[in-house]
């Protein structure tokens, strides 16, 4: 028993200065020695057993950082009078590690053959010491008691093992609720180490005003103002930076921008491509390309537009209601399209390489009920076109 306390207290005490890692769903193989000692079973001449030596391996799952269980089998060669026996060990059992993995306790059953088979109960304290990633030494004392009645001789076990371990992750633990800077952000979450006490901090743990300028991180465009400068409402220098933009006057090329602007490297607004579109709706009377509405204010709104934006081209689409024969309702279509076109051109001043008509039959009826109502919403004029607008981007 005192080699059991001796190594108890040196397990505890190399293992206090060992920092481990803690792996969930890791598994290991190992093989181990031991020094195996019987406590003079079979104790009585002419027989009894000394200590021995073991050999053995086992095999391990990790079900959680603190939860395993492990396969055992040993070959035993111990010294006994009048001659030396051997033996065999196998057995199950279950881990515990302690925080930080700094040991773990274990218990289980084993089968011992050595002169006689004996079922036993083992309890005992172990410690894995990581060389890397994958290959541990293992560290171990057990004591075995077997369980049959009349039989109070415990045996006493020291393992030394090598141990390749492997399928869980390795990632180091973090302390839980650890703040080492005591600003109210746990370590684990806190991405600004070591802030000065009293700072107030936001949910990751960084000061709320970097440069102590009075302007918040979330709304401050000089994020590094130098100490004592008197800043705007934006954290920007009021002697450097005139407009606010975040950009210092002598860089800044676009002077008195809208505070409202994004700006660019430059100190000028940020513009964005904006897609715009409209669209002219004429209808026509059945089997007829004329238009009858040629002063409607929808023609100017549309020339209008097209003015605007002098760039974009156009499609004026053509369409026919339902009845009468295909063929002759895409003609039909075709017809009212260039009417259509020919109006803006001649009467609008729309130039005519900006416009296209094309007919579309009936292939893209609105309604399909083929009533009165119906055919007088199919037979129209849609003119498309989409245009790219320079919008500026708001901060």
């Amino acid at each position: 028993m005192k080699k059991l306390l001796v190594f108890s207290a040196l397990a505890a005490a190399l293992s206090a200065s060992t920092i481990a890692q803690a792996d969930e769903n890791e598994k290991w193989v190992a093989g181990f020695i031991e020094d195996y000692s019987t406590d003079h079973a079979e104790s009585g001449l002419p027989d009894f057993l000394e200590n021995g030596v073991g050999l053995g391996a086992e095999f391990g799952i990790k079900f959680t950082p603190e939860w395993a269980v492990r396969f055992e089998a040993s070959h035993l060669e111990i010294d006994a009078m009048p001659s030396d026996a051997t033996g065999s060990r196998v057995g199950v059992d279950v881990l515990y590690f302690l925080p930080d993995d700094l040991l773990y306790a274990f218990g289980g059953l084993k089968n011992t053959e050595i002169v006689t088979g004996d079922a036993m109960v083992n309890i005992g304290l172990g410690k894995h010491w990581n060389l890397d990633d994958d290959i541990k030494i293992i560290t171990e004392v057990a004591a075995y008691q077997p369980l049959a009645s009349g039989n109070s001789n415990t045996h006493i076990g020291f393992k030394l093992g090598l141990a390749y371990a492997f399928g869980g992750s390795s990632a180091p633990v973090m302390p839980k609720n650890k703040d080492s800077d005591n600003d109210g952000v746990f370590d684990n979450v806190d991405k600004c180490a070591n802030t000065p006490i009293g700072t107030r901090v936001d949910s990751v743990g960084c000061s709320l005003d970097a440069d102590a300028d009075g302007v918040l991180n979330t709304i401050d465009m000089c994020p590094d103002t130098p100490a004592g400068t008197k800043v705007g409402a934006k954290g920007c220098s009021l002697v450097l930076d005139t407009d606010q933009d975040g950009i210092l006057d002598e860089q800044d090329q676009c002077a008195d921008t809208p505070m409202s602007d994004k700006v660019d490297a430059n100190g000028c607004s940020v513009f964005v491509e904006e897609e715009v579109s409209t669209n002219i709706n004429v209808l026509f009377g059945n089997n007829s390309s004329v238009i009858s509405n040629d002063t409607n204010a929808q023609f100017q709104a549309f020339a209008d537009f097209m003015n605007r934006f002098p760039d974009t081209v156009a499609v004026i689409e053509g369409h026919a209601s339902a009845p009468g024969a295909a063929d002759y309702n895409m003609m039909l279509s075709q017809k009212r399209a260039n009417s259509v076109r020919t109006l803006l051109i001649n009467d609008y001043g729309i130039s005519a390489s900006r416009l296209t008509a094309k007919g579309f039959g009936e292939t893209q009826l609105i309604d399909t009920s083929n009533t009165a109502a119906a055919n007088k919403i199919n037979r129209r004029i849609t003119a498309k076109v989409t245009a790219s607008n320079k919008v500026k981007v708001q901060r």
